[in-house]
């Protein structure tokens, strides 16, 4: 089996890590290393845990590893080009929803835009037009939602999740003692 060039060493470390997959490595071993592990394991029979890439099987496994990594699939070029796209796009947004300000001349060429760079939706300015663009009352019936792939799904989800635990503060109250009361501390 080849495993396709897009998949990072990094990339194929976290796979063994959220799947569960019965390969033990080091930090040392390089990608060719990892990638021979690999191809041993999927001769084996095992159980996978449920994760966010949704692979169940070894023939999901195979798939996923033969095709390219869905999380880098631009070039410098397109990438350079997508975010030419937001920055026109976030500078439309605003100056106040205005077509007029903007370098659109139609709202359909908007919305082409914004067909067009919602694929990539681990770009962060990217995610950002998409939310931008769904409070535009001019595109009151579309909902512009970007393309997240698995992996940065699953950070953006524990940043939120970090995000919407509450610090708890304490608050020390001393009071001076006296005979009947002697030094009390108490946390609320």
């Amino acid at each position: 089996m080849i495993i396709h060039k897009s998949h990072s060493k990094t990339d194929l470390i976290d796979l063994i890590n959220d799947i569960g997959l019965p390969i033990v490595f080091s930090h040392q071993d390089n990608k060719r290393d990892i990638q021979a592990k690999y191809e041993e394991v999927l001769l084996k029979r095992f159980d996978f845990k449920q994760n966010f890439y949704k692979i169940e099987n070894i023939d999901g496994l195979k798939n996923y590893l033969e095709n390219t990594n869905p999380k880098k699939t631009l070039s410098i070029k397109e990438k350079q080009n997508v975010m030419m796209i937001c920055k026109h796009i976030i500078n439309y947004c605003k100056n106040g929803y205005d077509i007029n300000i903007s370098k659109y001349e139609s709202p359909k060429d908007l919305q082409d835009d914004m067909d067009f760079i919602k694929q990539f939706g681990d770009i962060p300015s990217v995610r950002r037009c998409c939310k931008l663009m769904n409070d535009d009352f001019h595109f009151g019936g579309v909902n512009f939602k970007p393309y997240i792939s698995p992996q940065t799904q699953k950070i953006l989800d524990e940043k939120t999740a970090v995000k919407g635990k509450k610090n708890t503060i304490y608050k020390l109250q001393i009071r001076k003692a006296t005979k009947e009361n002697p030094i009390l501390v108490v946390f609320d």
